[in-house]
């Protein structure tokens, strides 16, 4: 199933054309620039060392880590269906001879984590929120399977990509401090990591330790108006309404079946949003994609219900044999009409991806016939559109901090600058302010390519 995975993200990339969005350039600058011992994570975006895991080793390959980042970041999106499905096909609980309900329950969770509202967008983007997700699902695969310590070493890596998983780590511990003692030297190293690799590199790198907070606060993303009404909306959205009611009633056959695991579930999703809503109040952004995890976990317990009304018990009563199963086959086909839509949407997605990547191919030309980064470089700060920051601190060796993303500002401040400006599909090279000195060389710096 792994090397399935990995052969069906390798083909999805090469056929779609992808390339990295701004936060994952911003990761591949951090791999390189840390191997130059030049690593500055003033800028955006804000550090987290999930991503640095990879991208660091990744960069001894030089512009190859491009590619290893994309097809891992999509392997790993591509793998949360795969644990969806295990871990609705095991909450299903099906007997033997009823063996095809859990194999639904399976495939409505699988296909349901890759509906999730979007969620492909990320999967295009070579986010790492995808990545997250399927850790969290490996987790709690891992710990429903008896291997708890696998299970731990998911959740520490998935606290390595988003704060909110902090304390389920700590709940975790608590437990594991308990029921097995043997863990308790991986528990006590898994705590430690956590701290050191979220707050050493900033201090080392940044004007602080808490800098990825700093950044992450007054977001343009950031609700207004009542954040705890606002948090919750958005995490509802995630999922179609379908989804959401058949979650409901697998909470409700769980307190029925007294099935522990099931509420566990669900209780987890409930504290995820609580402690997003507390990010809210303190300024963070609490952007859908940060509920990602709770709403993978609804699609689970959807699936779930899905297998338990497919496998409606024989010696039921007749209504209950018969009309368990009709409500999972209208629960289904009410989303026909959702997954149709999400299909139009992944493909208008793609289609702007490939737009997108042809500027990005042109802006990767424009730099190599005007002599790299270097020549650049010495003829005044790059500056471009804030989307493209990332990008050209990628293509021009530069940490991301120190290419401009205010373009008149920067012309106006007056210092050297070379401006990179978007124009349709092409771009438009202008070295601007150039010192007198450097007029004759800087002034082939000016350049425009096919605008289609």
């Amino acid at each position: 199933m792994g090397a399935g995975v990995v052969a069906v993200s390798i083909a999805f990339v090469v056929w779609s054309d992808m390339r990295p969005g701004y936060d994952a350039y911003g990761w591949l600058v951090w791999g390189r620039q840390t191997l130059h011992w030049d690593l500055d994570t003033n800028g955006a975006p804000s550090w987290k060392p999930l991503t640095f895991l990879f991208t660091l080793p990744y960069s001894l390959l030089g512009s190859l880590s491009l590619w290893l980042w994309m097809v891992t970041a999509v392997a790993a999106g591509l793998s949360g269906s795969v644990f969806a499905a295990r871990i609705a096909f095991r909450l299903t609980g099906a007997a033997p001879e009823r063996r095809y309900a859990a194999w639904g329950a399976a495939a409505f969770a699988g296909l349901g984590i890759l509906g999730l509202d979007g969620y492909w967008q990320l999967v295009l983007q070579a986010n790492s929120d995808p990545m997250i997700i399927s850790l969290c699902l490996a987790a709690i695969d891992c710990r429903l399977s008896g291997r708890p310590r696998a299970a731990f070493a998911a959740l520490v890596l998935a606290a390595l990509g988003r704060p909110e998983v902090w304390p389920f780590v700590a709940l975790y511990v608590l437990w594991a401090w308990r029921a097995l003692p043997s863990m308790r030297l991986l528990a006590a190293a898994g705590v430690a990591i956590i701290p050191i690799l979220w707050f050493s590199v900033p201090a080392m790198t940044s004007h602080n330790l808490l800098t990825p907070g700093d950044l992450a606060l007054n977001s343009a993303h950031a609700l207004t108006g009542s954040k705890i009404s606002g948090v919750i909306g958005r995490f509802l959205a995630l999922n179609e309404l379908p989804v959401r009611l058949a979650a409901l009633l697998a909470v409700v056959l769980a307190v029925v079946r007294r099935d522990r695991a099931s509420l566990l579930l669900t209780a987890a999703a409930c504290l995820w949003v609580a402690i997003e809503i507390g990010f809210a109040l303190h300024g963070w952004s609490a952007v859908p994609r940060y509920m990602a995890e709770p709403a993978a976990v609804v699609v689970v317990l959807a699936g779930a219900a899905v297998g338990q009304l497919l496998t409606a018990a024989p010696q039921a009563t007749v209504m209950v044999s018969w009309g368990a199963p009709a409500v999972a086959v209208i629960l289904v086909g009410s989303l026909v009409p959702a997954a149709g839509t999400r299909a139009r949407e992944v493909h208008n997605q793609i289609r702007q991806v490939r737009t997108d990547t042809t500027k990005i191919k042109r802006l990767q030309a424009v730099i190599d016939r005007d002599g790299g980064g270097t020549r650049i470089r010495a003829c005044g700060q790059p500056v471009g559109d804030v989307g493209y920051q990332s990008i050209l601190a990628w293509d021009l060796g530069m940490n991301v901090g120190n290419v401009g993303y205010e373009p008149g500002r920067s012309i106006n401040e007056g210092h050297p600058i070379v401006l990179f400006k978007r124009h349709e599909l092409g771009w438009t090279v202008r070295p601007i302010h150039t010192r007198a000195a450097d007029r004759a060389r800087c002034r082939r710096l000016r350049a425009d390519t096919p605008r289609r």
